[in-house]
């Protein structure tokens, strides 16, 4: 059975830090391009970053110079750490991973992130 965990969520002031972990288990971690996603209210979910096994990683522009995406494929976790934060980055945070060669898609159960005074 697959599973992935979030945490790292919660509530920062404008221009504030956090910073997201996901745990995976139930599939071959290294097998598996690893992403973050978010879904605000009233809007579609989009992507954020990814990073693949071999390290390439792909940032949405909103986020690019502020978010950090890494993963440790001993310990099965991908990590988003994010800062310069703004009050358009809020919305519910959810962790993805997709095998490189079926395209099986698994996702997490979300970690909401607000940004506000």
């Amino acid at each position: 059975q697959v599973q992935l965990v979030e945490s790292g969520g919660g509530l920062v002031q404008p221009g504030g830090s956090l910073r997201l972990s996901c745990t995976a288990s139930g599939i071959i971690f290294s097998t598996y391009k690893t992403g973050w996603y978010r879904q605000a209210p009233g809007k579609q979910r989009e992507l954020v970053a990814t990073i693949v096994s071999f390290g390439s990683i792909n940032y949405a522009d909103s986020v690019k110079g502020r978010f950090t995406i890494s993963r440790d494929n001993a310990k099965y976790t991908v990590s988003l750490q994010m800062n310069s934060l703004k009050p358009e980055d809020t919305a519910v945070y959810y962790c993805n991973v997709e095998h490189r060669y079926s395209g099986g898609v698994y996702w997490g159960q979300g970690t909401q992130v607000t940004v506000s005074l």
